[in-house]
């Protein structure tokens, strides 16, 4: 269990846990669970931090995606976005990067969803470790985390 899982069950969510093994010399974590669950791409989606100058959002995104900086901070109603510094995002969300959920993390951080997650009943996300994913509705991920859908991806 992790805490992303005990927040989706806790919400009562419909939701399906999705394990495989990860390699640890891969660091494309999101195109290595694509590829190993067998999944299409554009519905495997990755959680990246950002810091809005002193406040740090999440930002869910296409794993074959680029974070658009700008398109971040105009969605979150900044000035500029920056990627947050690692040591920021673990304490922060309660994760190591290559297994940062969207879901349960330590400090609840506005979110932002890419809008192209709409297009899909279920999306997947980390499960909260490397090798582990959760496969749920995009509304139910909103929902939970109070997230609003925005253009993000490059």
């Amino acid at each position: 269990m992790t805490p992303a899982i005990n927040a989706a069950k806790k919400a009562g969510i419909t939701f399906v846990v999705r394990e495989y093994d990860h390699d640890p010399s891969c660091t494309a974590y999101g195109l290595e669970a694509a590829e190993k669950l067998g999944v299409d791409p554009r519905q495997v989606f990755k959680t990246l931090v950002a810091d809005l100058g002193g406040e740090l959002v999440v930002a869910v995104i296409p794993v074959e995606s680029m974070l658009g900086l700008k398109q971040l901070a105009k969605a979150a109603g900044a000035k500029k976005a920056a990627m947050a510094d690692r040591v920021l995002v673990e304490r922060a969300t309660g994760y190591v990067l290559g297994g940062v959920s969207p879901l349960g993390q330590k400090k609840r951080l506005r979110t932002f969803i890419d809008i192209s997650a709409q297009a899909h009943p279920v999306m997947l996300v980390s499960g909260g470790r490397r090798g582990l994913d959760i496969e749920l509705a995009p509304e139910d991920l909103a929902r939970m985390t109070a997230a609003r859908f925005a253009p993000l991806a490059q």
